[in-house]
């Protein structure tokens, strides 16, 4: 298998091909990558493929992202009691 089409970002499926690709093609920062190409912007927002994209960015630019506009981690879901669950008080 061509190490090019791994697929980086499972939530949105964005192949290690298309961030390098923007990334040359842009030069961009972490958060633009981010955004024109959806990676980690899936229901786990992030926590399985930030550190890929930001090594990308590093690999492509040379420049390690500073995240001074931080890609926020946002859960998928928000936690609930069982209190809440079962319907008792």
């Amino acid at each position: 298998m061509d190490t090019h089409q791994l697929i980086v970002c499972r939530c949105e499926e964005v192949t290690l091909a298309e961030l390098l690709q923007t990334a040359e093609a842009y030069q961009c920062s972490a958060r633009e990558l981010k955004l024109r190409t959806r990676a980690g912007m899936g229901c786990c927002g992030g926590r399985t493929c930030r550190m890929l994209v930001d090594q990308v960015i590093a690999q492509v630019t040379g420049r390690v992202p500073a995240h001074t506009i931080p890609l926020g981690y946002q859960p998928p879901v928000r936690p609930i009691s069982f209190q809440t669950l079962g319907g008792r008080k």
